[in-house]
């Protein structure tokens, strides 16, 4: 059992005993105010209290238990409400022993219940992943949360649930990332020192050589700049739903695209590449993040041809035809590469 589990556990074991001496008799007001220290010590504390007296109510302090009470009418905090024996009900001869049997019956009851229902999150606590794509392999992967990732081709994310943080470090390639929402546990995805902050949102993350790019189809993402010196950082830019973010050192890009320009930089996730007078560079370098057998410009003339359409990336044999019968461009195939020159 790790650390966490251990303390989550304590931590909702001495709120049920709080809890239960409260709903006892003897409570008294020094008995109040150690409660209240107690809750005041820790978040964790309060949030374990909270959940259990929560619990209590909802269950009506265990209307079964309270039998000789009206329907619909919660047993009070007083004097046990009597059992029932036959048509008639008695009082026990001990309320007292027995108000204690049903006081921590209850708790035992609650306590299995957020054994039960809390479980996950004490559970994803220590809970860390690794997922990677090989080249020309795209997945899709659920996380406990409810979240989901689809990693393009030659992608590997670390992922890391805690019970205050979703956290994703893309290490290499790009991810789609559906977020789950979850407002008490932000989900971030970091590149280097940079990090992509949402709730509950779509977006994309790409991790380019000194260049982290952010395209957003939904919600609201916050992009920020980690730094040792918080006062040279620069301000966390926010990104609605179409725009596209490209942060390279303390420097961010930022532009509103139409919903169908947003989707183009993800066409990859449909088996397509698209392009817009693209320079036949950046179109060959979109290409090797897929194939097996790069693309290669030969000289810088052939680099600037500009490009447009859609490709499936799957295919850049097709691509390299097209550039023969179309533009007029040279292709030398060797068996590591293929080389593009112009004539």
């Amino acid at each position: 059992m790790t650390t966490d589990m251990q303390d989550s556990r304590q931590i909702e074991q001495a709120a049920a005993a709080w809890l239960a001496r409260r709903e006892g008799d003897g409570w008294t007001d020094s008995d109040a105010a150690a409660l209240d220290a107690w809750i005041a010590a820790s978040t964790a504390h309060r949030v374990a209290f909270v959940r259990l007296e929560s619990a209590w109510t909802a269950c009506g302090r265990l209307q079964a238990l309270g039998a000789g009470t009206r329907p619909g009418r919660i047993p009070p905090r007083g004097p046990w409400p009597g059992l029932p024996a036959g048509d008639h009900a008695t009082a026990p001869a001990n309320p007292r022993r027995h108000r204690a049997a049903w006081t921590g019956g209850a708790l035992a009851i609650l306590l299995a219940g957020a054994a039960l229902g809390w479980g996950w999150r004490v559970h994803v606590a220590s809970e860390d992943a690794s997922y990677a794509t090989s080249a020309g392999e795209l997945r899709t992967v659920t996380l406990a949360d409810g979240s989901s990732a689809t990693l393009s081709s030659d992608s590997v994310i670390h992922m890391r649930l805690t019970r205050r943080e979703r956290h994703i470090d893309l290490q290499r390639g790009e991810a789609f990332f559906s977020v789950a929402h979850d407002a008490r546990r932000p989900f971030t995805v970091a590149v280097g020192a940079r990090r992509a902050v949402a709730v509950g949102t779509r977006f994309a993350v790409r991790n380019d050589p000194d260049e982290m790019r952010i395209v957003v189809t939904e919600g609201v993402v916050r992009l920020e700049l980690q730094s040792a010196h918080p006062e040279a950082a620069a301000p966390s830019t926010l990104l609605t739903a179409g725009m596209v973010a490209t942060a390279q050192g303390n420097s961010v890009l930022v532009r509103s695209v139409s919903p169908e320009d947003a989707e183009r930089y993800l066409s990859w996730r449909s088996g397509f590449l698209s392009f817009h007078d693209t320079p036949l560079a950046a179109a060959a370098a979109e290409f090797n993040r897929y194939a097996s057998r790069p693309l290669v410009i030969g000289d810088a003339a052939v680099g600037q041809i500009p490009i447009g359409g859609n490709f499936r990336w799957s295919n850049s044999e097709a691509f390299v035809r097209l550039l023969e019968d179309g533009f007029g461009i040279r292709a030398e195939r060797l068996a590591d590469r293929i080389v593009l020159r112009s004539h």
